[in-house]
Parts: C-alpha cells; sequence; structure tokens
C-alpha cells in the first residue's frame, strides 16, 4: 500500500477544493484504508476574520461628525432666539418686546417648539426601532440627511424674506419645517444608534461625544455673535449656512464610510462569514443578507434597565434644560457690567453645559465604569433626581412661589457642571454597555430601542419642564 504525502502549504487552494461546496472544506488526516481517502465538512471555522484597521482614523471622524448632525435641528433653532423673536415682534412699534411683555407668537413660540420637537422625535424613534430591519439602512441614513438639508434651505431661505405681513403664516411655516426635520433627525439617530451598535465602544463614545460637541459649536457662535454685535438676521443666517455646510458634509462623509472595508466588515453578520477567510470584495452589509426573527420581548429582558437609565438620565435633564437654566440670572445682574447683564447666560448655560456634557461622554469612553452593573447604572441615573430642587432654589426669574436659597453665581456653576458632566457620562455608559448584553445579531435592534428610549425621556422631561418653570 503507497501513501502520498501532501507538501502543499496549509493555505494554498488546491485545484480540488472548487468540487465542494463553497470550497470550504477540510480534508481530515484519517487512516487510509484502501487507498481510499475520508472526507468530512468540518463545522467549525477554520480561520479566524481578520479585522481590517479603521485608516487614518476616517470611521471615528465621520462618526464624530454625524452625531454633531444627529442633534443640528435642536440645538441651531434654540440658539437663533433672537431671530425667532425679531420675526415675531410687534411690528406696528418694530419693538422686540414690548412694555407689557411679549408678543402673543413670541410668548409661545418657545413652548411650541419644544413639542413640535420632542413628539415626532419620539415618535419616529419607537417606529425606527420597529421597522429598522424592514427598510434598508442606506435609505434611512441618505434621505434622512438628504431631507434635513432641504428643509433647512427652506430656513435659511426664509430669513432673507420680509414675513412682517404674514407673521401667524410664518410661524405655522416654521413649526411644521421643525416637526419634519425632527422626523428625519429621528430616522438620523435610529439609524446612526443601530449601525454604530455593531462597532467597540470607541465609536459609541464618538457619536454621542459628538452630539454634545455640536451644543458647543451653536453656544460658540451665539457668544461670537454677541461679541461682534450682529444682528439678529445676520446671525440666523450665519448659523443656518452653517448648519447647510454641516449638512452637506455629512452625507458625502457617509457615502465614504459606506463604502470602506472597515466599515462593510463591521455591518457584516459575522455568523454567516466565519468560516471562510476574509475577503473585503465579498463583505457586503448584512441588511442585504436573509433578515433573521427578532424578538422584541427577548432584547427588551436583556437590556431594559439600561433602557431605563438612559429614559431617567434625559428625563432629568430635560426637565431643567434649558427651559429654567435659561431663567437663572447671575446675582449681580443691574451692574451694567457685560459679564452679568449680556454673557452670564449664554455662558454658563449654554456653553458651560455643553462643554461639560461633553467632558462626561468622554470619560465615559475612557472608564467605562461601572461594567456589567445595569443596577448600579439605574441607580445612579435615579439620584440626580437631587438636581431639580438644587436648580429651583437657583436664582431663576422670574419667580412666584419658591424661595431663593443658593444665592450665589460659584455654587450654580459648580451645580450646572455636575449636572451636565453626569448626564454626559450615563448617557455614553448606558450607550456602551447594551451591545454587551445581547446576541450580535441583535445588536443593532437593541441599540434604535436605546435610542427611542432616549427620545421618550426628551420628551417626558420637556412635558415637566413646563411645570418646573411654573413652580418657581
Amino acid at each position: 500500500m503507497e501513501y502520498s504525502v501532501n507538501t502543499r502549504p496549509l493555505l494554498q487552494q488546491s485545484e480540488s477544493e472548487s468540487d465542494f461546496e463553497d470550497g470550504n472544506v477540510e480534508v481530515n488526516r484519517s487512516v487510509e484504508q484502501d487507498d481510499h481517502v475520508i472526507v468530512t465538512k468540518d463545522m467549525k471555522p477554520l480561520f479566524k476574520l481578520r479585522e481590517p484597521s479603521d485608516r487614518y482614523n476616517l470611521a471615528y471622524i465621520i462618526f464624530y461628525l454625524l452625531g454633531m448632525t444627529t442633534l443640528l435641528p435642536w440645538n441651531f433653532f434654540i440658539t437663533a432666539d433672537d431671530y425667532w423673536m425679531y420675526k415675531l415682534r410687534d411690528v406696528k412699534n418694530n419693538v422686540s418686546e414690548t412694555i407689557g411683555g411679549r408678543t402673543e407668537l413670541q410668548a409661545g413660540f418657545t413652548a411650541y417648539l419644544s413639542v413640535a420637537s420632542t413628539v415626532p422625535n419620539t415618535l419616529f424613534l419607537i417606529l425606527n426601532a420597529l421597522l429598522s430591519r424592514k427598510i434598508s439602512l442606506q435609505v434611512r441614513m441618505i434621505g434622512s440627511l438628504s431631507s434635513m438639508m432641504l428643509l433647512f434651505i427652506l430656513t435659511t431661505v426664509l430669513v432673507k424674506v420680509d414675513t412682517d405681513h404674514w407673521q401667524e403664516t410664518f410661524f405655522i411655516t416654521t413649526l411644521a419645517t421643525v416637526v419634519l426635520l425632527n422626523i428625519a433627525s429621528a430616522v438620523l439617530q435610529g439609524g446612526l444608534f443601530g449601525m454604530v451598535g455593531r462597532f467597540s465602544s470607541r465609536y459609541i463614545t464618538a457619536v454621542v461625544s459628538g452630539q454634545a460637541l455640536g451644543g458647543i459649536f451653536a453656544a460658540l457662535a451665539e457668544i461670537a455673535s454677541l461679541c461682534l454685535g450682529a444682528s439678529s438676521t445676520n446671525s440666523a443666517f450665519v448659523y443656518f449656512m452653517v448648519a447647510n455646510g454641516m449638512l452637506v458634509l455629512s452625507l458625502i462623509a457617509y457615502l465614504v464610510l459606506s463604502r470602506a472595508v472597515f466599515f462593510r466588515f463591521h455591518m457584516t453578520d459575522k455568523s454567516e462569514t466565519s468560516a471562510m477567510p476574509y475577503e473585503p470584495a465579498a463583505v457586503e452589509p448584512s441588511e442585504h443578507a436573509v433578515p433573521r426573527s427578532i424578538s422584541y420581548r427577548s432584547i427588551l429582558s436583556k437590556m431594559w434597565v439600561y433602557g431605563y437609565a438612559v429614559w431617567m438620565t434625559f428625563f432629568i435633564t430635560l426637565s431643567m434644560y434649558p427651559s429654567v437654566t435659561v431663567l437663572v440670572t447671575s446675582v449681580d445682574k443691574g451692574n451694567n457690567k457685560p459679564w452679568n447683564e449680556v454673557f452670564f447666560v449664554p455662558v454658563v448655560g449654554y456653553l458651560v453645559f455643553s462643554m461639560c456634557d461633553y467632558l462626561g461622554r468622554v470619560l465615559a469612553g475612557l472608564l467605562q465604569w461601572p461594567r456589567g452593573s445595569a443596577w448600579l447604572v439605574g441607580l445612579l441615573s435615579t439620584l440626580r433626581v437631587v438636581f431639580i430642587p438644587l436648580l429651583l432654589l437657583c436664582n431663576a426669574q422670574p419667580r412666584h412661589h419658591l424661595p431663593i436659597m443658593i444665592g450665589s453665581d460659584l455654587y450654580y456653576i459648580l451645580i450646572i457642571v455636575l449636572f451636565a458632566i453626569s448626564n454626559g457620562y450615563l448617557a455614553n455608559i448606558t450607550l456602551i454597555c447594551v451591545p454587551r448584553v445581547v446576541d450580535s445579531t441583535e445588536q443593532e435592534t437593541a441599540s434604535s430601542m436605546m435610542a427611542a428610549f432616549l427620545g421618550v425621556g426628551l420628551a417626558c422631561g420637556s412635558a415637566l419642564s413646563l411645570v418646573m418653570v411654573k413652580v418657581l
């Protein structure tokens, strides 16, 4: 009996391999009888997928940019408050605010803006979690970015249009635009969180940090316009043109990202490709594969504590920010100093909060504590309820019921710092932990569900903020 020795290198493909299904058959070294070779198919992976690198940190930078883009409507619309007050001013007297107070349209605009932002945003974040597997990621991302860009172009055009003779129509048109913008923003945010849930915690941190960075950017733009003394319309025009530029850049960046090997690798269902060597050309996003059945109840049972934590975090934050914090003025207001009269609210109420929120999100990505303790995360988010009485007792004006018990600007700034850092930290740590408690095939859906919890927290907090203002 003759024995032949196979001297072919292990990873070199033989001509006979094409005869087997998928070319992935392992020839086991077995006892040979009567010159026959026993061939079996090994179901275990022979090769481990080699993860491609994120060249030049391109994906990381793009996730940062997309994170900033998700909150563009909110950040830029609340920053342009002077512009809305000018557009809805008392036209007969040509003043932004009458002696008796704001006009009816001015007084109701902020409340309507909050409702028009949070309600559709929450509804479509929930719908995105339920329907994300039925609509391709490409359609959701490109469609939402394109829609936001068109709506911001319309808003920019209206800046240069004289709307004094049709203020009510402008009011309704603006709110309708806000509703559509937040629908598109919710689709973008749900798709982005679902997508980044397939990547490492570093990229989740990039998205949530980008959201906070957008707030810093908007606050700096407002402060710069105050320093330059720019008119309300000119400032708003610059805001919205910057937003248009960011949306165009985000759309181009996503198209580049979707074609990157690194992105396509992570968007592939690893269970379907783990038995073969990694070939970039063969990798397609998992949305093109045959969809697997997903049990929302099963996913919810694994991650509901984190869902509660992110809901509670944003519920507490939005109940006080910006509705109450924007009313807190310096205790030395009235001494005609620019810091106390002009810059205190935009610097402390917007810039300091956004910077500390950003710091908290970055720290969460670095420390990633507590790991594997969902109940501790839930407890920490619940303890933030202490910030509600603390902020209500600061120098918020006007007030009718509660006394001022924290009459120091320094103490108020310290409260804002802790309030913002805890918000950013807990928001990021919950999103980092969720993909770890579900199966790989459930990560996208679980992250989308977390975005829905976040949206509900925003909506509930906004509703409570209307009560908090009345309590003062």
